[in-house]
């Protein structure tokens, strides 16, 4: 049984039907709301428009094997589990998943019960190392809030939107690098259109605005690739 506090949300790839549809099933009946795909193209359109909370991804599908949609599943998401399911053993296969960032690896065949067990592990490990990650980011004389939304200065509280405090995330957990487009488009608004570049160059604006008060702060425009947030040095302050 499924022993999380709240129904979690899987998007489960398996080219096989028949095997896809007892897994979702099976996992509807351990309480996850499971979505399956029989092709990876069919996957990544799912990752891009739901949140989920685990892939298992099945290694050798059409259009687009399980390695590339976990590649570019990473790509959106740098964190989310993904779990393997593969027919063959070898260990080059098992190399390869581990490489690009599998949290674990199933081999054909396998009972239900497992895979349940495997998935329950690790969302167990991730939701205590979210417990555990530091939700207050140090911005010149601001403190961002990310669990609240605030940006806090001093006595002062902003209360951001849900799509600044996202956008504003994404740009502290890439501070001093550029935070890309296209990452940026797809993890927050679905879809890289260009209504919704438009809707993030907004926002973008927005938060300068919020942050204006610490000339120190930047949001520079990184042509081409997306946006870099510039911090000063902690350790050149007074």
């Amino acid at each position: 049984m499924n022993t999380m506090d709240e129904k979690l949300r899987i998007l489960l790839c398996e080219d096989d039907e028949s095997l896809g549809m007892l897994l979702r099933d099976y996992l509807q009946a351990k309480d996850y709301d499971a979505d399956l795909c029989l092709d990876g193209e069919e996957g990544y359109r799912a990752f891009c428009k739901n949140r989920y909370d685990l892939c298992v991804l099945d290694v050798m599908m059409p259009r687009k094997d399980g390695f590339q949609l976990a590649k570019e599943i990473r790509m959106m998401n740098s964190d989310i589990p993904i779990v393997f399911l593969t027919a063959k053993n070898l260990k080059e296969d098992v190399f390869e998943g581990f490489r690009i960032g599998a949290d674990d690896y199933i081999t054909k065949p396998f009972s239900m019960d497992e895979l349940v067990f495997r998935m329950e592990a690790i969302l167990r490990r991730v939701r205590g190392r979210k417990s555990k990650d530091n939700q207050m980011f140090k911005l010149g004389i601001f403190t961002f809030d990310m669990q609240h939304q605030l940006l806090i200065r001093g006595d002062e509280k902003t209360k951001l939107t849900t799509k600044e405090c996202e956008l504003l995330t994404l740009l502290c957990k890439h501070v001093n690098d550029v935070l890309q487009r296209e990452l940026a488009l797809k993890t927050i608004w679905i879809d890289d259109n260009y209504f919704n570049a438009r809707s993030m160059d907004v926002y973008i604006t927005k938060l300068r605005k919020h942050l204006k008060a610490d000339p120190r702060i930047e949001i520079n425009n990184v042509h081409g690739r997306g946006y870099r947030l510039i911090i000063p040095d902690e350790e050149t302050e007074e």
